[in-house]
């Protein structure tokens, strides 16, 4: 059996990062244990979930890291960051300030880990009118941000949560299996 034919392993670190209350965890949980819990739990300083994921057939452990949202936490995040391969930031779509808060979640990772590939998630999906999502102002903000990608997501039906957690494990599969 040749070098080639042994299936190799991949470890990626993903940050979570967004205001507090728009979803983090339980899009974490719901593509890590599909279930939901409605109750909100706040996360303090952060949590961190480990995933395995066959891709492939190479394995790749995931360790997906919840950092907590809310202004007392700042502090802890430079630490938190370090080693991130990808970033995940999350907003609501019910609400606004989380949207707003965009700019200043990506530039804050941005600082500390470089040009890393960067999601936008904008969850609870299943609580808005579809018709009033702002698409044009959020196709802007991924222009101008050279976000990977955005993912309409409901942690609580699971609408999107699959495909938007993929495209960001893929991306760096790909990218980190030509290296």
């Amino acid at each position: 059996m040749g070098k080639d034919d042994v299936a190799r392993g991949f470890v990626f670190k993903i940050t979570v990062i967004g205001d507090g209350a728009v979803g983090k965890t339980s899009l974490i949980k719901k593509y890590t244990q599909g279930s939901f819990q409605k109750d909100y739990i706040k996360t303090l300083g952060a949590q961190f979930s480990k995933y395995d994921e066959e891709i492939e057939g190479d394995n790749c452990k995931l360790f997906f890291w919840d950092i907590a949202g809310q202004r007392e936490f700042d502090f802890m995040r430079p630490t938190f960051y370090k080693g991130s391969k990808a970033a995940i930031i999350v907003f609501s779509h019910t609400d606004e300030d989380s949207f707003n808060h965009i700019k200043d979640w990506h530039e804050d990772i941005k600082k500390y880990t470089g040009d890393i590939p960067i999601v936008l998630f904008g969850n609870k999906i299943d609580l808005v009118d579809k018709k009033n999502l702002h698409d044009e102002i959020i196709t802007d903000i991924i222009n101008d941000r050279h976000f990977f990608g955005y993912y309409k997501t409901s942690a609580k039906t699971g609408s999107g949560v699959y495909e938007a957690f993929q495209a960001i494990i893929k991306e760096l599969y790909y990218k980190y299996k030509e290296q």
